[in-house]
């Protein structure tokens, strides 16, 4: 059984087709990246797998509950952390997370033991009794995060959760993600950011228009781009033209260089770096960078969508 699943799943708002009839099936105990642009609908996707929205058409089940007639079972194992943080800004930390243990049952002294237990995982605990609106930005969105993960939830939805967090913070975000894993929680991801994609995905679907144009795993989706690139760095620039010559000769054309002091060139087949190693030795250029890269996720999305990945307002809000 998998942890979430959707077949032909289609949500409009007016005239705008948000969901197009997307099929998701993510296995339990993974991360699902989602990446795509403005409106492609990601959140439209995570609104409805989380009952949060009704599908105008097609089914999705989640825990293997489904998210329209057993909606109020499938918020007993969801959590959720949207684009901005729901918080109460008149209750302090403590009161906003107790607040939620109590709404999910869970006895006074455990909401309280939860609260606390959570305050201190995100870095909250000195902030405990402050009104979250005194917070900044980046601690109400590790106070949204924590609100989340007050029921112990299997499967959690984190709609860029770590946007406005600095990269310590981003950092932290992504070792809970782990450590919820590693205990068997399943996580669908949606973000702007496509190296926390690459970092946390097990698997990554592109949306577009309402619809999934791509999905795999990162490797699999950096393959589409299409050759791995050798890149070389001699320590004396002054060689440059001396490893553009090496890598004609690997490759068969000439380098770009992307930065400077670098040299790169598209190559077929690990063998490649070998080859290249054995002629910069043989030319007595001694080098401070060598690596055979597959594209990066930015080039895999921008090759399929024409848009670079930013954070969705999208149309249903509207």
């Amino acid at each position: 059984m998998y942890a979430i699943e959707a077949e032909g799943l289609v949500k409009r708002f007016g005239q705008t087709t948000a969901l197009a009839g997307v099929d998701l099936a993510v296995r339990p105990g993974t991360v699902l990246g989602v990446l795509g642009p403005n409106g492609a609908g990601k959140t439209t996707a995570v609104r409805v797998l989380a009952t949060l929205l009704r599908p105008d058409g097609g089914s999705a089940r989640v825990g293997g509950l489904d998210v329209v007639s057993d909606a109020a079972r499938v918020r007993r194992l969801v959590g959720l952390t949207g684009h901005y943080a729901a918080v109460d800004d008149d209750l302090t930390g403590t009161e906003n997370l107790v607040l939620i243990g109590r709404l999910l049952d869970l006895r006074a002294r455990e909401s309280k033991r939860r609260a606390a237990e959570l305050l201190a995982e995100f870095d909250l605990t000195e902030a405990a009794d402050r009104p979250a609106k005194t917070y900044s930005g980046g601690m109400r969105r590790r106070l949204d995060l924590a609100a989340s993960l007050v029921g112990r939830p299997t499967v959690i939805f984190l709609d860029e959760p770590t946007t406005g967090l600095d990269p310590t913070k981003r950092d932290e975000v992504w070792m809970t993600v782990r450590g919820l894993v590693a205990q068997g929680a399943t996580v669908l991801l949606t973000t702007q950011y496509l190296d926390e994609a690459d970092a946390l995905a097990d698997e990554i679907s592109v949306f577009d228009h309402g619809r999934i144009i791509a999905h795999g795993t990162p490797h699999e989706l950096k393959q589409i781009v299409g050759d791995q690139s050798l890149q070389v760095r001699p320590v004396d620039e002054a060689r440059m033209p001396d490893v553009a010559r090496v890598l004609t000769a690997v490759a068969g054309t000439a380098p770009e260089s992307p930065r400077r002091g670098v040299l790169q060139v598209p190559v077929r087949g690990d063998e490649a770096l070998t080859e290249t190693v054995a002629l910069l030795s043989a030319e007595g250029i001694a080098v401070t960078e060598l690596a055979l890269k597959l594209p990066g996720l930015d080039e895999v999305f921008a090759a399929l969508t024409g848009a670079p990945a930013t954070s969705d307002d999208e149309e249903e809000a509207a």
